[in-house]
């Protein structure tokens, strides 16, 4: 039998040696590695009969235990060693000027943050959904029919995989973000949904992938006058103007009946366009009383229940807000278009202070 009393001692002699993590790994090596003492020992229990074996085996895994243990502790205290070391050295000088290295925020980030905000003072919530949507929540609960041009390949992105049986889709506004959110309550409902949406589309004023913000409301009151207003008050508090010239031109939307599309006016000094007044008009969104059909589609009665829905682009908001006359730049990563277009980080919007 060996002598397990000389092998322990020897244990505690090597670890006395271990002073780092490489040192440490050596330790563990030479006894539990493929080639260790104990895992050379533990080979040589096969050729032993069973009580001796037994007992061997015993004093071998009271061993390797108490190893494990050693290994256990002391690589706790060398961790915690190196990371006093790190904080003792590795400080950071806070009275250095760092406004040279201070990052900006994007234009995008921006206008979605103030939408937000003139939103939220309005009572409207924020709701999310995912940008991969199913074909019946991006085209047909919203009233949609099967042979509509948007739903054809040249305009919207297929994925190839399905959600229940149904085809999936990068969603091409942000409207799907309403229609479960109808499914998942009742009315009153008060939302805004601002997110990334995809089109087969690029050029000047269209890209893959921009942004949309788009609003809901559900109750048993709400009508034409009462979008009219909500998103007058809007426009002016967005573009910071007291005046503001706006009209609804009749459109068509599947999901909403009547729709109408809203311009503003503006005039233009030099390449600058003034937004609030002028005998020129910009179309900025689309909106509508939502259609009885879509109600249904979400188990909301149409005969108690009415309710308005509004959609606009957020980088087409930021061009006409901060004279940005290409919208491809947005996404260019050019560290001189963020400087010179991007805001503070810490100048968040506020209807309280000034939104930009």
């Amino acid at each position: 039998m060996q002598n397990y009393k000389d092998l322990e001692k020897n244990i505690e002699k090597d670890f006395s040696s271990v002073s780092s993590l490489e040192t440490l790994q050596e330790f563990r090596l030479s006894y539990l590695g493929k080639k260790g003492k104990i895992s050379l020992l533990m080979k040589e229990l096969s050729s032993l009969d069973a009580d001796q074996r037994k007992e061997n085996a015993e004093q071998l895994n009271i061993l390797k235990g108490k190893i494990l243990e050693l290994i256990d502790t002391k690589d706790n205290e060398l961790q915690e060693l190196i990371l006093n070391e790190k904080l003792e050295t590795e400080k950071i000088d806070l009275t250095l000027n760092v406004e040279s290295k201070q990052g900006t925020i994007h234009p995008i980030t921006q206008v979605i943050d103030e939408v937000i905000e003139i939103f939220g003072d309005l009572d409207f919530f924020v709701a999310e959904g995912p940008e991969v949507e199913t074909d019946y929540n991006n085209f047909t609960a919203l009233n949609t029919s099967e042979n509509h041009p948007a739903r054809q390949m040249h305009d919207t992105f297929y994925v190839k995989t399905e959600t229940d049986g149904m085809p999936n889709v990068l969603r091409t506004h942000t409207s799907p973000v309403q229609i479960r959110s109808m499914l998942e309550q009742q009315p009153p409902i008060r939302l805004i949904a601002p997110g990334k949406t995809f089109r087969c589309d690029n050029d000047q004023t269209h890209t893959p992938m921009f942004h949309q913000v788009e609003g809901l409301v559900i109750d048993e009151e709400s009508n034409m006058s009462h979008l009219k207003g909500c998103l007058e008050i809007f426009l002016k508090s967005f573009f910071e103007t007291s005046e503001l010239k706006m009209r609804f031109r009749p459109s068509h939307f599947p999901f909403t009946e009547p729709s109408a599309e809203v311009d503003i006016a503006y005039t233009r000094k030099g390449n600058q366009l003034i937004i609030g007044d002028g005998k020129e008009w910009l179309e900025v969104l689309g909106c509508g009383m939502v259609h009885p059909n879509v109600l249904r589609n979400v188990d909301i009665n149409p005969d108690q229940f009415q309710g308005y829905a509004f959609g606009m682009g957020i980088e087409r908001l930021a061009m006409l807000k901060y004279g940005i006359s290409d919208l491809r730049t947005f996404f260019d990563n050019d560290l001189r278009w963020n400087k010179h277009y991007g805001f503070q980080p810490l100048n968040t919007p506020s209807i309280l202070r000034d939104l930009s």
